[in-house]
Order: C-alpha cells, then structure tokens, then sequence
C-alpha cells in the first residue's frame, strides 16, 4: 500500500521525477504475489473473486478522475487475474484449454484496455506456477519483453519485490505480520484515490 501510495503521489504531483515511480514499481508484483497467496487461502474463492470485483468497480470513476485515462484501473486487472487462476485450475490437464483461456485474457486486457494489461497477467501467472528458484529469471525475462514492447524501461525496477519474496522471505513475512484490518486492506485502494483526486482538484482549483 505504502509504495503504491507512493508511485500514485508521483504520478500526479511530481511526473519528472522519477524516484517516486521507481518505489513505485515495487507495488504490483506484491499485489499480484499477493493475489496468488489469496487464492490459495481464501475460504470462499466466489467470494474473493466477488470483493476484488467490488473494489474494482468504486476505485474505477476516481482512478478515470485521477490520472485522466480511459482504462480499467488495476484492481479491475488483477480480477481478471483471479478468474483466470481459476479457469486454469477448472481446466487443469487440458493444455489447449488452458492456453485459449490464457489467450483470451491477454487479448482482454490489451485490446479494452487494463492497467499494466498482459503484464499483470503474466505476472500473477509467474508467481503461481513458478518456483522460487525461478521467480527472478522469469520475472527479468517478462520486464525485458515489456521494455521492447511498450518501453517501460522504469519497469525493470519491479524485480526488486520478486528478488525480496525469493531472498528474503523471512522479511516479508515479517510485514505480513503486522496486524492490519481488513477492512483497511479493502478500502484502501479506492479510498486513496478518492482523497488523492480531491486533493488534487482543490489545489489546481485553487
């Protein structure tokens, strides 16, 4: 949340400078870890896939607001990621299946568009099918892709969070223990944006 909130400050207050986006790049591979964990361990994956959904759907008028693009914000992503881990999972074993559900999502997310787009997607992929042993290398190979197509050099900076889950996992945990409540967790996303777009139109306003 924190690096998040972070990037989003740079994006709309200080765009030249880019160490705000490099923190930032740290975020999404934490969400999209964090999505994986979530499938795994929720009680209800309906229900889970239902809250992210939910989230998506408030957080998408501030985000349209906030950075004055015409696309679904993040979470609507990482939701398409959610359905797809379980459409791999509905069709496991079923190699064509799974690659036509794999396809149709990307083209999705591309062709809509979705925040971060095919790159979320296969990011959360990454975490889940991947070992640990692994992780870096395809993660270096999936930013070294997007940098030819899409030039998102600042990007690369992401491999840090996959570097910190495989090297320091023990800190890690130890964030994951501090004691949050949920509905801080649920509510961030599109409550930071919210207050982030009001901030923003009452300085320019001023």
């Amino acid at each position: 949340m924190l690096t998040m909130l972070i990037d989003h400050i740079g994006i709309v207050w200080f765009p030249d400078d880019s160490k705000w986006r490099m923190l930032g790049r740290l975020a999404l591979p934490f969400y999209a870890y964090a999505l994986v964990l979530g499938y795994f361990r929720t009680r209800s994956v309906n229900r889970y896939l239902q809250r992210t959904g939910l989230i998506a759907l408030l957080s998408q008028i501030p985000y349209m607001m906030l950075f004055k693009q015409a696309e679904v914000n993040t979470v609507g992503t990482l939701f398409i990621g959610l359905l797809l881990l379980m459409l791999m999972d509905r069709w496991k074993g079923k190699l064509p299946a799974q690659i036509a559900v794999i396809a149709a999502a990307v083209l999705l997310v591309e062709l809509l568009p979705f925040s971060y787009g095919a790159y979320c997607l296969l990011l959360v992929l990454l975490y889940r099918y991947s070992s640990p042993y692994w992780m870096i290398a395809w993660h270096f190979a999936l930013n070294a892709i997007f940098v030819f197509y899409k030039g998102w050099y600042i990007q690369l900076f992401s491999l840090a969070s996959t570097m910190l889950l495989v090297y320091l996992p023990d800190f890690v945990r130890a964030a994951d223990r501090i004691n949050i409540p949920r509905i801080v967790w649920r509510s961030f996303y599109p409550l930071h944006l919210l207050l982030l777009t009001a901030a923003y139109y009452l300085l320019t306003s001023g």
